[in-house]
């Protein structure tokens, strides 16, 4: 993948300031269309994304479909109904003391947003996020991750044919177009992956004060209590665990189980691999495989601490990693230290649920929290932790609700999106009052005569 030179960059932003310096973005009407055109840019182009995703990540057309493409236009979908009501001027209480002045919070674009994306949902992570950029009457510059080069060109080619490019634009590149990019001065960056480039993009955008959507990962905790429904958590684990090759921010990252149903939770999480994948999950066209063989060499050092309760195989040059179950792991081995983003769980059991807790408040704050057991014991050990979102009695579902904020927390990212709260990223919510002429009350001016009074009134 070819790096984008700087000047083409600086280029790209003065025509963007320049085209939202004509005001043409803030149209209600405008956005819609765009947003629309979107929508049939996706359309026109569905079969194409599959097969780069199937290209880079061995993704079948099913699971690009759930995982990314239906995530996007549902975004899309559910922005051109709501939009008309979210720009809407919101009138807001105006205090005694105040009137008979009026309140609103008026809704603007911040103006040209940098979107950068990863490689492991690289269509939904960045076609996403464009949805709350047009949304708010922002313009974009668009940077995907070049270790997923079928994808990010047929975006390119998607970016370019229905978006003139001093509005949306699409540029390639690695670590030095990177640099390049949060080098330069924008109005919002919006960045989705791990918390090493987060403190990097953090430390860049203070440059100008840019304000900054952090998207970032962590180690998310799945706990499964003594009384949870086993052959369900079993399902639902190894669904969210091994989606995408476990390359996914949000999947169970690791496992603290009961000691009194780890085993017969563990078999049932091979069970249920088998029920999805088969005896040979390898031979499964449904099995994603591992980005890259740097991603791989990584993976593989992870397997020579614990015991392989399943799994453990894996074909280097194929990128394939068989679905696997790490028993008997202690919180110092390495692949406790790291976001695993592979298809390897590792199990560390518990007696009593304050202790899981306990281990999970020890580290970073996660993206993700999941808890399998009674609600009444939900709610405690909710109210005992904190993470970006997360579910009872299910994995990664969150992430489908576009009413609900999706972000992290802390070490796992800054902000949030989706819904609502994609189309307040990109924007500034400018408090407004109004206060008429016809009348002119002396209480505020100087030399304050009526002091006595205003202390009542406050």
């Amino acid at each position: 993948m070819h790096e984008t030179s700087e000047s083409v960059i600086v280029d790209l932003l003065a025509r963007q300031r320049a085209f939202f310096a004509s005001h043409e973005t803030k149209n209600l009407a405008f956005r819609l269309h765009q947003l629309k055109r979107l929508k049939q840019a996706i359309q026109q182009y569905q079969s194409k994304i599959e097969q780069a995703l199937w290209t880079d990540l061995h993704k079948s057309p099913e699971e690009a479909y759930l995982t990314e493409i239906s995530i996007v236009t549902g975004e899309i979908d559910n922005h051109l109904k709501k939009l008309k009501k979210w720009a809407k001027p919101r009138k807001v209480h105006t205090p005694i003391h105040v009137l008979p002045s009026s309140s609103q919070i008026i809704y603007e674009p911040l103006g040209v947003a940098l979107i950068v994306a990863p490689w492991n949902y690289p269509f939904q992570l960045l076609i996403n996020s464009l949805v709350g950029a047009i949304s708010a009457g922002c313009c974009s510059i668009l940077k995907p991750s070049p270790d997923t080069p079928s994808i990010a060109r047929v975006m390119e080619d998607m970016i370019a044919e229905f978006f003139p490019p001093e509005y949306i634009s699409l540029v390639q590149g690695g670590r030095e177009t990177n640099t390049i990019l949060f080098s330069k001065r924008f109005d919002i960056i919006f960045f989705t992956g791990s918390p090493m480039v987060g403190k990097v993009v953090m430390k860049a955008a203070a440059e100008y004060l840019t304000p900054v959507v952090l998207e970032l990962g962590g180690k998310s905790p799945c706990i499964v209590d003594a009384d949870a429904n086993l052959e369900v958590a079993a399902r639902r684990i190894a669904w969210g665990k091994l989606i995408n090759a476990g390359q996914t921010c949000i999947a169970p990252d690791y496992l603290l189980v009961h000691q009194s149903v780890k085993e017969e939770l563990l078999s049932k999480i091979v069970q249920s691999i088998r029920e999805m994948y088969g005896e040979n999950p390898r031979e499964s066209r449904f099995y994603p495989r591992i980005v890259n063989h740097r991603a791989m060499d990584r993976l593989t050092d992870l397997l020579k601490e614990g015991k392989i309760y399943y799994g453990g195989e894996y074909d280097r040059e194929e990128k394939y990693i068989a679905p696997t179950i790490l028993d008997e792991v202690q919180p110092g081995f390495a692949i406790m230290q790291q976001e695993i983003f592979g298809p390897i769980l590792p199990v560390i059991s518990f007696n009593q649920i304050e202790e899981a807790i306990s281990y999970v408040n020890q580290h970073e704050k996660p993206l993700a929290f999941y808890y399998f057991g009674k609600n009444k014991t939900a709610k405690d050990v909710l109210a005992k932790t904190t993470s970006g979102g997360g579910c009872i009695n299910d994995t990664i579902m969150h992430i489908v609700n576009h009413d609900l904020p999706f972000g992290g927390v802390g070490n796992s990212g800054l902000g949030n999106y989706h819904g609502h709260n994609s189309f307040l990223a990109f924007s500034n919510q400018r408090g407004i009052i109004n206060t008429p002429t016809w009348i002119d009350l002396p209480l505020k001016y100087v030399p304050f005569k009526y002091i006595n009074l205003i202390k009542k009134i406050l």
